[in-house]
């Protein structure tokens, strides 16, 4: 079956889907840019309305990577890292994505806030029996690297529910290396 091709778009109409772009959730200028250009007609088009665009104020790198870092620290509870990651995954400027993110976690208590990122995530689980199993405890380690939290911080926490936490440390050393022999 032959995927349907998009209706190319003049600046007019190009203004209007930019506008139902940003209307529906904020983009960073990199991503927008992309997306107008699969619409367009002319490829001047594309630098013409995002131009209008930060010239009106509706589109602004260092807004919308403020609000992205406090929508991961308030909303879903990640560390700087995700909320670092993900700014960088929408091609935020590196140096307008950190001081973003610095700005957003400044009064955070990373442990307060892996405590409350595990409370909501194993909810229905008592800790400490649950992570006495090695396999879990790897499993709650690498999911709180994932969610962006800092190696020390998230160990910490983990040794409050399990002694066996120390091995963690030991184990993401090795594992870049992966050279290992017995």
């Amino acid at each position: 079956m032959a995927q349907r091709r998009p209706k190319k778009l003049g600046e007019e109409a190009l203004w209007e889907y930019a506008l139902t772009a940003l209307g529906t959730r904020g983009h960073a200028v990199s991503e927008l840019r992309d997306k107008l250009r699969k619409r367009a007609e002319r490829a001047n088009d594309v630098e013409e309305v995002l131009g209008r665009l930060k010239r009106a104020g509706y589109l602004d790198d260092r807004k919308f990577a403020a609000a992205f870092a406090e929508s991961r620290l308030s909303g879903q509870g990640f560390g700087r890292g995700r909320a670092l990651r993900d700014l960088r995954a929408k091609r935020v400027a590196p140096a307008v994505a950190e001081q973003a993110v610095q700005a957003a976690y400044a009064e955070t208590d990373e442990v307060q806030l892996i405590e409350s990122f595990l409370a909501r995530k194993y909810r229905k689980i008592s800790l400490g029996e649950y992570l006495a199993d090695p396999r879990h405890l790897s499993a709650a380690y690498r999911r709180l690297r994932l969610a962006g939290f800092g190696a020390g911080n998230a160990i910490r926490v983990l040794k409050r529910y399990a002694e066996e936490a120390d091995a963690l440390e030991e184990a993401d050393e090795e594992e870049p290396g992966g050279s290992e022999q017995s």
